[in-house]
């Protein structure tokens, strides 16, 4: 496997115990994510877990009138299947390629198998889900009281935290969809921060030009995420019961 496609590129593989890893890899497959491509939809079930390496998932909840909203976004810092451990076999949101790159997945039986171990993985996964939710309430209260300046620089803080470099692809019609409001407000958004030198827009992609002004103008939600995540790769393992009875 060459170096330029390794599943450590993805947070929480790195993170597990040797064992684990070793365990998981022959399973796991690299996928190519092509920009709009939906990984599952609402009440679908899941055939496979999808672990990000350069590519970014967004989670949608689709309104029964076909508008949407983003709730949470999953890149190199965790997983797209959370439900398969957690007790069912589909979500209520929809998944969707909002970066084209690449992930490796595994079939989500495999998956199942190796949480029900009781592993790092399972411990990994887990505080990983409680981060997924974190996103999803702070999102939902960025939404009701954040102006949508803020809101897209906290989605473009975000995006850029799982992504290599300093770009986003995104059109300003799926910019709206992601996040839940009419184009002209978020026209309106991208010429003021272009305008006042934070970002460049132009052709479906948005070039941050100074990050600290970004984060200065977001609101404390993407701090909230932001700790939320980090705080999941901080966390030590506990030890492994064959190890302690040694």
């Amino acid at each position: 496997m060459s170096s330029s496609h390794d599943p450590k590129q993805n947070r929480l593989l790195a993170a597990l115990r040797a064992e684990d890893y070793t365990r998981l890899l022959p399973d796991l497959v690299l996928t190519p994510m092509p920009l709009g491509w939906a990984v599952y939809e609402a009440g679908a079930p899941m055939e496979y877990v999808y672990f990000p390496t350069t590519c970014i998932v967004s989670l949608l909840y689709v309104m029964e009138n076909g508008d949407s909203a983003e709730i949470a976004i999953i890149g190199n810092d965790g997983l797209v299947g959370v439900s398969v451990f957690m007790g069912g076999d589909s979500m209520t949101s929809r998944a969707v390629v909002q970066n084209a790159g690449e992930c490796y997945r595994i079939k989500a039986k495999l998956l199942k198998q190796e949480f029900e171990r009781g592993g790092s993985l399972q411990q990994l996964a887990l505080r990983f889900t409680q981060t997924l939710i974190a996103q999803m309430v702070q999102t939902g209260a960025c939404n009701r009281h954040h102006t949508l300046e803020q809101q897209l620089c906290r989605w473009l803080l975000l995006s850029l935290d799982r992504l290599r470099g300093n770009e986003v692809l995104m059109t300003q019609k799926l910019m709206a969809n992601m996040l839940g409001v009419h184009r002209p407000g978020v026209t309106e958004a991208t010429h003021k921060l272009q305008k006042d030198g934070l970002i460049s827009y132009g052709s479906g992609r948005v070039t941050v030009l100074s990050r600290s002004k970004l984060e200065d103008r977001a609101c404390e939600c993407y701090g909230v995420v932001k700790n939320e995540i980090e705080r999941l790769f901080s966390y030590e393992l506990p030890a492994q019961a064959a190890s302690s009875a040694s």
